[in-house]
């Protein structure tokens, strides 16, 4: 279903709250500004949930007080922003509210979509960066998946590894955990 917006002025955080659901759209809050983009395909969806469960799998075997979530609200200092994956502290979802503030927000994770490679390289981060989010992770699907993890320094993001397709890579931060991205958005 598709939602008609009637709205004059600026955005706020509240209003963009205040929309109905559609799970057909994404929203997000830049600045003052709405920004709208549509749900991702199956091969997306397919290799997010497969890197929420290592995830997820990873962070109990490492008893870390963490919860890995999908296309949550996160709140930032300039906006509302949903990335495609997010690692909390545990006591920043207690409140099962419809978004977290950032300073809770261990990991954030963007799978590059073809509409949105820019946003999800360049102008994400930045936000993330500035948010004080200590690791970010992006996950390329061409020409083969290849995971790009990211640490936050001196303000902004230093690569610290590349999980090439095919090997299996083991990183430390937020908790240990081995992937090959190979198998996370194969049919």
């Amino acid at each position: 279903m598709s939602v008609a917006i009637d709205h004059t002025g600026p955005w706020t955080v509240a209003d963009v709250l205040a929309l109905p659901e559609d799970r057909t759209t994404r929203y997000e809050l830049v600045g003052e500004s709405l920004v709208i983009s549509p749900t991702t395909g199956i091969r997306h969806q397919r290799a997010s949930l497969r890197l929420a469960m290592i995830l997820h799998a990873a962070a109990q075997a490492a008893k870390a007080p963490v919860e890995v979530l999908e296309a949550i609200n996160v709140l930032l200092p300039s906006g509302l922003v949903v990335p495609d994956l997010v690692v909390t502290d545990a006591g920043a979802t207690a409140d099962d509210g419809v978004s977290v503030d950032a300073e809770g927000v261990q990991l954030v994770i963007e799978l590059v979509s073809p509409g949105n490679r820019t946003v999800d390289r360049k102008f994400k981060p930045m936000l993330y960066a500035e948010a004080a989010i200590p690791y970010f992770w992006r996950l390329e699907f061409d020409p083969a998946p290849m995971l790009v993890v990211c640490a936050l320094e001196s303000g902004r993001y230093v690569e610290r590894a590349a999980a090439l397709a095919g090997a299996t890579t083991c990183l430390d931060s937020p908790f240990p955990v081995a992937i090959d991205p190979a198998g996370l958005s194969r049919q």
